[in-house]
């Protein structure tokens, strides 16, 4: 499959991010460069989806940004793993569904690796694991179409600071929780990145 893996070391800012995606996009469309997946961290930064409401910002002084991709408002910041791609979906079947199945089962399978286990859920999207009696996040996922190239991606928390959600309500939900994957379980997640894109990749093409 021709397709560009990219990995950045350093933290990327959100809107510099966008841009080079929005690029890519365009790239494609006109047949001028490969599909993407690029996996990165971000400066810190609550961003808003298109369907975010002002009431999720409890903390009104927070550096926010409103963005393209679907949901609501998230935070973004050190120890998360952001999963970005530009994906050619003329190639493939123009099935949206399908491609949220395929984040999610490439996440918990990821996960299962790490024996961790967690689940999709059909009324809030993203990925959740159940401790003990409490419902939390540990990935949310947020895409954007544009004329059957789909970009933007999903965010994995491995070892970010949880209080920050704190300041806002975390993907327009107040009645559950978010966490780490150090706080589930604290040990190695260096060889995280490789075992996400080795699986995105199968499950992208079966």
């Amino acid at each position: 499959m021709s397709l560009e893996i990219k990995k950045s070391i350093k933290p990327v800012k959100y809107i510099s991010s966008i841009s080079i995606m929005e690029e890519r996009l365009m790239q494609i469309l006109n047949d001028k460069k490969k599909e993407l997946i690029w996996i990165l961290e971000h400066q810190e930064i609550y961003t808003g989806g298109t369907n975010y409401k002002e009431f999720e910002i409890l903390d009104k002084s927070i550096n926010f940004v409103k963005t393209n991709r679907g949901g609501k408002v998230t935070y973004h910041g050190p120890g998360q793993l952001v999963f970005y791609f530009v994906l050619d979906l003329r190639k493939r079947e123009k099935n949206i569904k399908k491609l949220i199945n395929i984040i999610e089962k490439t996440i918990i399978e990821t996960l299962k690796e790490y024996k961790i286990k967690t689940f999709a859920d059909r009324k809030n999207i993203g990925i959740w694991y159940q401790n003990k009696n409490s419902i939390e996040k540990v990935a949310a996922i947020g895409l954007k179409v544009k004329k059957w190239i789909a970009y933007h991606g999903f965010a994995i928390n491995i070892s970010n600071d949880i209080s920050k959600y704190k300041k806002i309500i975390p993907c327009g939900i107040n009645n559950k929780g978010v966490t780490n994957l150090s706080k589930i379980k604290n040990q190695n997640y260096e060889n995280i990145k490789s075992i996400l894109i080795k699986k995105f990749l199968l499950n992208l093409e079966n």
